[in-house]
């Protein structure tokens, strides 16, 4: 019995993992991006910090993220929620990055430049509903 149990563990875990992370339909997107981090500070943004792109006002506490534009053509557009690998909860699409960059994400951190500065750069999946 106790080699059945190994067996079922060592064949049903691979599958719960990945229902779990999937935690949705068919209708997931999922992809992997470089993702930074940013605050509501003049340095970062411009003299509106608290203004994004889509004319939303940003206030510390939100979770919200920037896009690299070539992500919006993949579905990623404003009011998009999105999960972070990583990360508790939903994030939503309130801003756009500049131009220059592609399959970028930039999370906002409020006004914690330290907690922005932790994160740094890294490599995470987001999953994302498809339209």
């Amino acid at each position: 019995m106790g080699c059945f149990n190994r067996y079922m563990r060592r064949l049903l875990l691979p599958i719960i993992a990945v229902v779990a992370l999937a935690g949705c339909s068919d209708d997931t997107r999922r992809m992997t991006v470089t993702s930074t981090a940013y605050t509501s500070s003049v340095r970062e943004t411009d003299r509106t910090p608290d203004l994004a792109a889509w004319g939303d006002r940003l206030k510390p506490g939100m979770k919200a993220i920037a896009v690299s534009r070539d992500l919006i053509a993949e579905g990623l557009g404003h009011g998009t929620e999105v999960r972070i690998e990583g990360l508790d909860g939903t994030y939503v699409v309130r801003d756009k990055m500049n131009r220059r960059w592609r399959r970028r994400i930039d999370i906002y951190m409020g006004r914690d430049r330290d907690a922005a500065r932790d994160w740094g750069v890294r490599e995470v999946e987001i999953l994302w509903p498809a339209e």
